[in-house]
C-alpha cells in the first residue's frame, strides 16, 4: 500500500525549471484542445519544424507522455539546453526508457516493454498485455496506439536518435524564444506561491495555486514538491516520483497573459466569455449555485450523457468558473468563489485599456 501523509504536514519543497514547459508545450501543441488553445495556431507552430521531425512528433504524441520525472532529476539550471545536453549523454538505445519509466509505470509494463526491446519484435499477446495493464491504471489506449508504442520499443535506438533531433529542431524554431518570454513570469509565480505558503494551510494553498482544485489530505505524500508551469495553466499536473514523494506542477501563467504571443484579447477573458456563451453551461452553473454536484448528478438533471457533461465541466474548469473537490474517486463541482466579480473586472479592464488607434 502506498504511504500517504495523513496526519502530519508534508515536507514542502520547491523546484523551478523551464525544461518542464519545454516538454509540456510540445505535448500541448499536439493536443491543443486539452487547454483550449487555438488549433490553427498550434498547427502553425508545428509547421515550422522540418518535415521529418514534424511527422515523427505527430506519430509519437499519440502515445508518448511528458517525462516530468526525468526533468525533475535534471541538474540546474534545468532549462531546455540542459535537457537536450543531458539526453545527448545517454546512449540512444536507452533514451526511450529513461524518458518513459517513471515510478508510476507498473513493473509488469516495464518488464514487457524491455522484453519487446530485447527480442526486437512484438506479438498480439504483447498488445493485449499492455492494453490490460493500461486499463487497470485507468487508461484506454487503442490497439493502434499500443502497436505504435511497441514498434518504437523494437526500434528504441532509432527512437532515441530521432527524438533528440526533434527536440533540437523544436528548440531552434520555437522554444528558445518562448523560453525567454516565460522565464520571468514563472519566477514571479514561484515567488508568489512561496509567499502564499507562509500564510495558507496546504489544502488551501493548492486550491489557490490550482485556481480551484481541492484534495483530501490523504492525497499528499510525506514529501511534496511544487513547481510552476506556464503552458499547462490553469491545470495541475502531478506525478509520484517515488513512494514518498509527489511532484505537482501548478499554473504559473499570469491571468492577463496568453499562450499565443501578442494576442490582443486576454486568453482568460476569451475563455470565460466563450464558456458562458453556451446555454448548457449556464444551466450547469445555475445548478451548481444551488449546491455542489457530481457529473453524474448533473447528467441526470440535464438529461445528457455523462461524457457530454464532463466535457462542459472541463470547459468551465479551464475558464476558471468552477472548482473541484476530489475525494477518492468522487469529483464534486461548485462555482469558484467570486468568479463573476473577477470576470466583470477583467472585462472592464480590457475595455478601458489603452490601445493603438485603428490604422496606426
Amino acid at each position: 500500500m502506498t504511504e500517504r501523509a495523513t496526519s502530519t504536514q508534508p515536507d514542502l519543497r520547491w523546484d523551478f525549471g523551464t525544461a518542464y514547459d519545454f516538454f509540456i508545450s510540445l505535448k500541448i501543441l499536439h493536443d491543443p484542445g486539452s487547454v483550449g488553445l487555438r488549433p490553427s495556431w498550434a498547427a502553425g507552430v508545428r509547421s515550422r519544424l522540418p518535415q521529418a521531425e514534424r511527422k515523427f512528433l505527430e506519430e509519437i504524441y499519440s502515445f508518448f507522455w511528458m517525462p516530468l520525472h526525468w526533468v525533475y532529476a535534471l541538474p540546474q539550471p534545468k532549462d531546455a539546453a540542459t535537457a537536450i545536453f543531458s539526453l545527448r549523454q545517454l546512449p540512444p538505445s536507452e533514451r526511450l526508457a529513461a524518458l518513459s519509466f517513471s515510478a508510476e509505470i507498473p513493473p509488469e509494463l516495464r518488464d514487457r516493454l524491455r522484453e519487446v526491446q530485447a527480442r526486437r519484435a512484438y506479438e498480439e499477446a504483447d498488445v493485449e498485455a499492455v492494453r490490460a495493464i493500461d486499463k487497470a491504471k485507468g487508461h484506454t489506449p487503442s490497439p493502434g496506439q499500443v502497436k505504435s508504442l511497441l514498434n518504437w520499443w523494437i526500434r528504441a535506438e532509432e527512437f532515441g536518435e530521432r527524438y533528440l533531433a526533434a527536440l533540437q529542431a523544436y528548440h531552434q524554431v520555437f522554444f528558445a524564444e518562448e523560453e525567454r518570454r516565460i522565464e520571468a513570469p514563472l519566477r514571479l509565480a514561484l515567488q508568489r506561491a512561496q509567499a502564499l505558503a507562509e500564510k495558507l494551510p496546504l489544502e488551501q494553498l493548492i486550491v489557490e495555486l490550482s485556481q480551484g482544485v481541492e484534495f483530501e489530505r490523504s492525497f499528499f505524500k510525506p514529501h511534496l514538491i511544487l513547481a510552476p508551469a506556464y503552458w499547462s495553466t490553469p491545470l495541475l499536473l502531478f506525478l509520484e516520483l517515488d513512494e514518498r514523494t509527489l511532484l505537482i506542477l501548478f499554473g504559473g501563467r499570469p491571468s492577463g497573459d496568453s499562450l499565443i504571443p501578442g494576442e490582443a484579447v486576454p486568453e482568460g477573458l476569451m475563455r470565460a466569455l466563450k464558456a458562458l456563451s453556451d446555454p448548457t453551461r449556464l444551466r450547469i452553473l445555475r445548478y451548481l449555485e444551488e449546491e455542489p454536484h457530481t457529473p453524474s448528478q448533473l447528467a441526470r438533471k440535464l438529461r445528457l450523457r455523462a461524457p457530454t457533461v464532463t466535457h462542459h465541466l472541463a470547459e468551465l474548469r479551464l475558464a476558471g468558473l468552477v472548482q473541484i473537490s476530489i475525494k477518492g474517486e468522487t469529483r464534486l463541482y461548485a462555482p469558484r468563489k467570486g468568479y463573476l466579480e473577477q470576470l466583470c473586472q477583467a472585462f472592464e479592464q480590457f475595455l478601458r485599456a489603452e490601445h493603438p488607434s485603428e490604422g496606426e
